[in-house]
């Protein structure tokens, strides 16, 4: 049922604008008004430091394969997870080095050198923060899912393919930025592997696969590291450590320094700086997403994007990498037990100390571990399931998917995002234009005539069905532009109902993204043990359903008339 909305007056519009501030007050600052006592700070104090332990290694795999040193990943860990907890608009969120930017911070290194990647991430931060105060949050939710999950998964390969040199222990000087380049490298050089790297990388992601499967709430990544070091110091092998490429690692924070630019080099570097802003933007909103849906809890978009362009400010000036929201990380601080994001600033806290007090230990560990974690890393990152369950979505969605996947391998991760969702825009529009043919079959009188009785026969059918049942209709495509404000319907209900009814009578089309948003729909209602009625389809979007497997979808049911509602909650109670 549409609820009726007010006219806007002046007053109510300076209200709304007086109270904007209220978009981007950190949830440290939310939490902590709402009360926190030392109980909430021990269940913090854990999960910060389970945490910490899942991201000392990640955070130093993740900055070698970005082509850089172990301890520019920790610096960044440190400085940005502090801030973008602090600051955030997510009450779990976790920030620091993610698999998403290693590609880009790679080729930035290649072409301009380090200090490049650094003016490009202060270029990022600005740009964030600016989209922050431009209120720009809820855009990023309007990016396709075919497009994010294209160049997820592109990425996930080109951070497998970038770890076959450490893993296999490959004599070459340097592995080549193109990923057809990589692999014709790889095959001149097979002649030079080493079976003690092997042997090692593979012990290492055999554990990292035992503990996930055998003990999920432990630190395999941690465990493989330190039992391939172990191993690599018992048996005095002679394989590439940290300390054999990198020689020391820095045991404390660097102190602040802004980098020499030109105007030149703000030009050149403008290109990398979008795109590491807008990744970054994109995965911190995700992983907020992500951990409102573990919680129920909601994320303050435009604060988050604040304090991400903050964060990725700060962390430069020390030396270290673009960061953002990282979404197992985030996970793991909700599993452990954290409860405010003071949880996220002791995480930046004990990395920080292990800094302080591991360098010389750091120096022992065999790559070959840290290829076996990216790996583990690449394999979570390439969205499979998502990948091939988009592989049945309609043509246009699959043309996306997979052009978008293709330029981020073969070609440059920011075309690829340029053209994704240029062809995704596209498609809208021609969309846009089917569903218009599609409501003009019928004449004037004869729509004037159904509306009338149809109607009526509203007025009718809602009056026979219980109160617990909420009707939501849905009038036009259910494209991507609106996917995300599906759930928002739920979070506007006071009681979860008994049966959430999707009326489609006047949807014409759906896209892959709307999809998606009906299933997590389907999830959040589960956890209320409320049911999803969709109600009145239309025969298009009755074979989208049917192509992605959404009519056998457990949890939702499907009926032909809206007075047809109660009787399918009745013989399925």
């Amino acid at each position: 049922m549409t609820p009726c909305r007010p006219a806007l007056n002046m007053q109510s519009m300076n209200a709304t604008k007086s109270s904007d501030w209220h978009l981007f007050v950190p949830k440290l600052y939310t939490t902590l008004r709402e009360g926190y006592d030392l109980g909430k700070f021990n269940k913090d104090l854990i999960a910060g430091l389970t945490v910490a332990i899942v991201a000392l290694p990640l955070a130093m795999a993740l900055a070698i394969a970005s082509g850089t040193t172990p301890d520019k990943g920790l610096i960044t860990a440190v400085i940005a997870g502090f801030l973008i907890s602090a600051l955030g608009g997510s009450r779990f969120s976790i920030g620091g080095p993610t698999g998403a930017f290693v590609v880009v911070v790679y080729n930035v290194i290649d072409k301009f050198g380090y200090d490049g990647l650094l003016i490009a991430t202060l270029i990022a931060g600005v740009l964030l923060i600016i989209a922050g105060l431009a209120r720009l949050g809820t855009w990023i939710k309007y990016i396709p899912e075919p497009v994010v999950t294209g160049f997820t998964s592109g990425i996930a390969v080109i951070i497998f393919s970038s770890q076959i040199k450490d893993f296999l222990g490959l004599s070459m000087d340097k592995v080549p930025a193109g990923f057809l380049a990589q692999w014709s490298a790889f095959w001149i050089h097979r002649d030079t592997l080493n079976l003690q790297v092997v042997a090692i990388a593979l012990t290492a992601l055999l554990l990292i696969i035992a503990i996930h499967r055998f003990a999920p709430k432990q630190p395999g990544f941690l465990y493989a590291v330190i039992a391939g070091t172990l191993i690599t110091l018992a048996l005095h092998l002679d394989i590439p450590t940290i300390g054999s490429r990198f020689g020391t690692v820095s045991a404390a924070l660097p102190s602040p320094s802004i980098p020499h630019f030109s105007f030149e080099q703000l030009k050149a570097l403008l290109p990398s700086a979008f795109t590491i802003a807008f990744l970054a933007g994109v995965e911190s909103l995700l992983c907020a997403m992500v951990a409102d849906g573990m919680t129920g809890r909601r994320h303050r978009s435009n604060c988050e994007l604040v304090a991400q362009g903050i964060a990725n400010l700060a962390s430069p000036l020390f030396g270290g990498l673009p960061a953002t929201g990282a979404i197992a990380r985030t996970a793991t601080n909700i599993r452990a037990g954290a409860v405010s994001p003071i949880a996220g600033m002791l995480h930046a806290a004990f990395l920080l100390l292990f800094m302080l007090l591991l360098s010389r230990l750091i120096l022992f560990i065999p790559l070959a571990t840290l290829a076996a974690v990216l790996f583990v890393v690449a394999w979570n990152m390439s969205e499979r399931q998502r990948f091939i369950h988009l592989l049945r979505a309609p043509l246009g969605d699959r043309a996306v998917l997979l052009i978008t996947f293709a330029l981020t391998v073969l070609v440059d991760l920011t075309v690829a995002i340029e053209v994704g969702v240029v062809l995704a825009s596209v498609l809208f529009m021609h969309r846009m234009a089917e569903a218009v043919a599609i409501q003009t079959h019928q004449t004037l009188i004869t729509s004037d005539i159904d509306d009338f009785a149809r109607e009526q026969d509203n007025m009718d059918a809602r009056t026979a069905l219980p109160k617990d049942i909420q009707i939501v209709e849905l009038h036009g495509p259910f494209f991507f532009g609106v996917a995300s404000r599906l759930s928002e319907v739920l979070d506007r209900v006071d009681k979860p109902p008994r049966a959430f009814v999707l009326r489609l009578g006047d949807v014409p089309l759906i896209d892959a993204t709307g999809i998606s948003a009906i299933k997590e729909l389907v999830k959040r209602l589960a956890k209320h043990k409320s049911k999803l009625i969709l109600c009145e389809m239309q025969p298009q979007v009755r074979e989208t359903f049917d192509q992605m497997g959404l009519m056998n979808h457990v949890g939702i049911w499907c009926c032909d008339k809206l007075e047809d509602v109660d009787r399918v909650l009745s013989n399925n109670s």
